[in-house]
Parts: structure tokens; sequence; C-alpha cells
């Protein structure tokens, strides 16, 4: 039996706004995207590949029982797939792979308990999307809403006493019709009939969308979370923050798939890849739009590439995946995700919410800031550094200190205390493609 770390256990807060540990401490959401994480690598390179992510400040790692590159049939690092085959020669949810010493299901319990290890969380898909609606990908199709429930009661059964879980449906998906609806809500009710201790629950929508269109008011959704998704265009993933922010009844949300970096933008190596100033400024804009943390990914990274590829299938070299995921660990985009942890956590957190109206005559498109207050802070980020201009008074004592933060390397600068009165036009240390900025404001001052 596999012993696992004893984390804090995850909650919502008070305000229903973020995450909680058991014990009160706010918990910045801060994941990494590792799809097929537990279906193409051996035990030595998940704990390569989880070592470097905690070091680079993760404390979540976002993965998929059932993988999706034909994960029922092509078997893991050790030759095992996740299910036996029934009376027909399909995979069976209601038969797992338990045989032997090291089953698929103990690689499963082996990558949740090395990253426990390492202090970080495990949010585990059951299943990709493809398993229940194939719309495009392997499949195949294997669950009713019957045997969702049974596999979802397993599943809460065999994890119920790991602390360090969150649960995830969904899986790339749209929810079309009733029987598939039907499939998650049973899925879900199964995992809640066997995880008694009740882990936190959410769903993965497809591209473009928030759970909150399908699932918003289903009693097991405990937080919503987005797909922005990798499309071509001017980047506004704080709209769909934005909309989750405003709903009745109030849960947290966070973008949990923004384009990831090195990925082909709108999925086409013709129109080039996206990069770490487009990764940085979808955590920022979705934080401060109001999101309890974000979700980071890279395009080798998810896939386990090992290599250049021209798709998915990964067997011809092409544009699509450009470096291996050990080379990819590596991109500065990662590695600077743990300065907006470091920003948000130097204040109290639970106080932070969206603050668009303290800007005046702001810029637009590409140049959009955003802004998020708190108790005794301010922050507004402004993604092509330029100007922005702040209408003053909007915290306690009659002076404010300011300096921008770099994102790029997570230190302040330009330290000046101001008056905390009128509209303050503020101008960043440098400007264009690549020099984003946080302006920051803080009541008094701040060491």
């Amino acid at each position: 039996m596999t012993s696992y770390p004893s984390l804090p256990r995850l909650q919502i807060s008070t305000n229903q706004r973020f995450l909680i540990t058991e014990e009160g401490v706010p918990f910045f959401w801060l994941a990494d995207t590792a799809w097929e994480l537990l279906h193409r690598l051996d035990r030595e390179e998940m704990q390569h590949y989880l070592y470097t992510r905690a070091k680079q400040g993760f404390n979540v790692i976002q993965t998929v029982a059932l993988a999706e590159l034909d994960g029922l049939h092509t078997p893991n690092a050790y030759g095992r797939v996740p299910l036996q085959k029934d009376s027909s020669g399909l995979p069976d949810p209601l038969q797992p792979d338990l045989d032997g010493e090291y089953s698929y299901w103990h690689h499963v319990d082996e990558m949740i308990r090395m990253a426990a290890s390492m202090g970080m969380y495990t949010a585990l898909l059951p299943t990709w999307g493809d398993k229940f609606y194939q719309m495009w990908g392997k499949g195949p199709e294997i669950f009713t809403p019957d045997n969702a429930f049974v596999y979802g009661k397993w599943l809460g059964e065999r994890y119920r006493d790991v602390p360090s879980l969150i649960w995830v449906l969904g899986g790339d998906r749209p929810l079309q019709t009733r029987r598939h609806f039907e499939m998650i809500r049973q899925m879900a009710l199964g995992i809640r009939e066997g995880d008694q201790d009740g882990h936190l629950m959410t769903f993965h929508p497809k591209g473009g969308v928030s759970s909150s269109l399908y699932v918003h008011e289903e009693s097991w959704l405990d937080f919503n979370m987005v797909q922005s998704s990798h499309s071509a265009g001017v980047r506004n993933n704080y709209r769909l923050i934005q909309a989750d922010y405003h709903l009745d009844p109030v849960k947290p949300t966070l973008d949990a798939e923004p384009y990831y970096e090195d990925i082909p933008i709108d999925f086409n190596p013709d129109n080039g890849y996206f990069d770490e100033a487009d990764v940085r400024q979808a955590a920022y804009y979705a934080v401060f739009s109001g999101a309890a943390g974000h979700t980071y990914g890279h395009h080798s990274v998810w896939a386990m590439a090992d290599g250049m590829y021209s798709s998915v299938d990964m067997e011809q070299q092409g544009a699509f995946f450009i470096m291996s995921w050990q080379d990819a660990l590596q991109r500065p985009g990662a590695g600077q995700m743990k300065y907006l942890h470091q920003l948000m956590t130097s204040v109290n957190l639970l106080t932070a919410h969206p603050a668009g109206h303290l800007l005046e005559e702001s810029l637009s498109g590409a140049n959009t800031p955003m802004a998020i207050k708190g108790d005794n802070y301010i922050f507004i980020y402004c993604p092509q550094g330029l100007y922005v201009k702040v209408r003053l008074g909007a915290l306690p004592y009659s002076n404010l200190t300011v300096s921008w933060y770099c994102p790029r390397t997570g230190q302040h600068q330009g330290a000046e205390q101001v008056e905390n009165i009128d509209t303050r036009l503020f101008t960043a240390p440098s400007s264009g493609r690549g020099n984003d900025w946080v302006l920051c404001l803080y009541s008094g001052i701040k060491e």
C-alpha cells in the first residue's frame, strides 16, 4: 500500500474567491500542465520532471489517468495499459489494471506520492474527454452513465486518504447532449461516494470557454476552470475570468489552459509560436482579473515529446513540437511564473479583487492594463510597459509607496513616495513587446 506525504488538504476560502489550506493559509494555485506524464514517462524521468518543477516554484501538477494520446491502447513506460478488456475487446472502466507488483495504477500512485513529497498537489483527470465524447482524437468512447459512476467510485475509494489530490472532470470536450452531462455528473457522484473526505473538484472544458458554461451550478463543482486556449489574436483571457467572477453562486476560477509556451499560434507552425511574453501576459491578466491562481504549460511538456515532430502522432520530424520535454523544462516562461506567485503571496491575497475602475483613459487592445486591489495594495499589469493613469485615494493613509515590479526578474525598482490624492500618470521603465511591468502601490512605507 502506497504511503502518501501529508500535505494540508485544500478548501475554498470564506469569501468563496480563493483556495486555502485546511489550516486557513491562502493557497495560490501555480500549476504546470503534464497531461501525458503518467502515460509516457518512467519513474526516473518522472522524478526529474517533478523535481525541476518543484524547484521552479510550481505547487500543482495537472495530469490525466486515461491519457489523450491513445492512452487506452498504447502502453505506458512499463508496458502497461490502464484498463483490462471486456468480452467485446474494448477497454473496460470496470476492470482497472492492478495485476503484478507495478501495474499502471501503481505508477499513478507513485507519481502522486512523489509529487506530494516535493510539496506539490496533483490535479488528476480521471479520463481525457475523448473517452466519453470522441469528437476528435483516438478514443474510443468507453463510458456510459452507469460505468462512469462505478469508475468514479473506485477512484474515490482508492485515493480518499490522499490529502494532495484535486479532482478534475471533463478533459477538453464540450458537453453537448444530455448523455454527456449525465456521464460527467455520474462520475462526479461516484467520486464523491467513494471519496468521503471530499477533495476539491472542478471541470476542464474545451478551448475558449469556462467550466461555468456547462456545470457552474452543479453542487459537486467547487471552483471553475477556464481553457482560454491557443488561438491567434489579441490576448484577452481576462474576459473569461471576469465573466466567472460575476456569477452566482460565487466560486473561485482560474485559467487552467492558456496558450502554451512554444505552441504554434492557432496550432499552425506557419504562424510562429507563443513565447514567454505571451505566457506572462496570460498569467497576470488572469490573476489581476480575479483568478485564484494560474496554470502554465509548455507544448512539448504536456505531450512529453522527445524531439521535433510534425504532429501529435510524433512519427515524422517537423515544426509542430520544436524541442524535447527535457529541454522545454528550462524555457524562460516556466522560470518566470514563480515571480507572479512571489508577488501575490507577499500581500494578503484573500483581500484581492479586480479594480479596473481605478484606471482612467486606459489603453486598449494588446496594451490593455489590468488592475487588482487588496487591503493595502494596488497592482496594475501593463503588458507592453508604456504608461497608466491611476485614480488615487482608494487606499488608506496620505502617502503611497510606488514601485515597478518586473515579471521577468521578480525585482522592484524605482521606489518613490507619492501623495495619495487625485489622478496620477505613471510611466513604465521600458516599453515594447516583452517589456511588461506591474505598477505596485502600497499604503504607507513598503520596506
